[in-house]
């Protein structure tokens, strides 16, 4: 590997480029895939969201720029101008150069997600690691550009204005000390010059403590005390949650491995007691019919027990109809509307 020293106007050469991009990513990859040189001299390494099903991504990158693309292969070694695409359902982290795979805990909901083989990249590469961040929904990717600046490593973010999803690279631009914020028409040239040492930054980003002193008042609801949880629970398996602070970015944690920031921490535990309580609706009308046949097998030889089995039907559907009636009212989403008001207030400033 090249000297990763940067003193002076003397410039590290970078030696890695990691892409992450989520809904609206295909077409922001394959152009710029097509401007890509076929000899940048360093691997590429692409993330997009594509969970479990069929990635068709190599094919179309490889339609679109010089570079060869291909899907991952676990323990396969990193080698200059070649596009190595993360496959479904599958973690791809960088280790001692060689790339490897996993069906490891979603992280923000998401196999393949962009913040494994971001901070990979960070740990292995340092200076010499380019993170990008392109268009996608929420904010997966930004803990691991984080590391890649922390590092000293080169953070780029797509221009939100310019993403058809600006979710994920208005967070890098809220929580990562950015070096470039910039159209897809202005990456590979940049790319280029980073990669042949043309570009580069100074110093690696200071790790800077953060701590919490959130009050712990009780609160009344219709003047019953509410008793807080022992522990926030993990929305994918149920295991109890730790907190933690990367620079200005919350993150979650269970001892599974399954990771949120907090803004995809509370759209999952939303989804989940929405899921949960759909869940109990559907139980309790099965409940109703099970208790309906079992009225009409008793019924005329124990008309009195038939008469309990009809009682219990008609109060398990009374009581699903109720949860129907609560799960469909309008609920308070903070998260939906702290959303909205960093893209509103995103486009008053600009």
């Amino acid at each position: 590997m090249d000297d990763l020293s940067k003193s002076g106007s003397v410039m590290a050469r970078s030696s890695i480029i990691a892409i992450g991009a989520s809904a609206g990513g295909v077409r922001a990859l394959c152009s710029l895939a097509s401007e890509l040189p076929g000899t940048i001299g360093v691997p590429v390494l692409i993330v997009l969201h594509v969970g479990a099903q069929q990635s068709v991504l190599p094919a179309l990158l490889n339609a679109a720029g010089p570079l060869p693309a291909k899907h991952a292969k676990d323990g396969e070694p990193l080698l200059p101008d070649r596009i190595y695409v993360a496959p479904p359902d599958r973690h791809m982290v960088v280790v001692d150069s060689q790339l490897r795979l996993s069906r490891g805990p979603k992280e923000n909901c998401a196999r393949p997600a962009i913040d494994p083989l971001f901070r990979s990249v960070a740990e292995s590469y340092g200076p010499a690691a380019v993170g990008v961040i392109l268009t996608g929904n929420q904010n997966d990717g930004t803990l691991g550009l984080f590391e890649i600046a922390r590092r000293g490593g080169i953070a780029i973010a797509q221009d939100p204005d310019e993403a058809a999803y600006p979710d994920m690279p208005r967070s890098a631009a809220e929580h990562v000390a950015l070096d470039y914020t910039l159209r897809i028409a202005d990456m590979p040239k940049l790319l280029v010059h980073l990669a042949s040492g043309k570009d580069g930054k100074e110093k690696a980003m200071p790790i800077t403590p953060f701590q919490s002193d959130v009050g712990q008042t009780p609160e009344l609801i219709d003047s019953i005390p509410f008793e807080r949880p022992v522990a926030i629970t993990c929305p994918d398996c149920g295991g109890a949650l730790h907190s933690s602070e990367v620079g200005t970015i919350t993150k979650f944690g269970c001892h599974i491995g399954h990771s949120y920031t907090a803004e995809t921490m509370a759209i999952a535990q939303f989804d989940k007691m929405e899921r949960v309580m759909r869940e109990a609706f559907r139980f309790l009308n099965e409940r109703a019919e099970f208790c309906l046949q079992m009225a009409e097998q008793y019924y005329p030889q124990e008309p009195d027990l038939s008469a309990a089995w009809q009682a219990a039907s008609r109060q398990a559907l009374d009581r699903a109809y109720k949860l129907r009636d609560l799960v469909e009212q309008d609920w308070i989403t903070p998260e939906v509307a702290e959303s909205r008001f960093t893209q509103s207030q995103g486009s008053v400033s600009r």
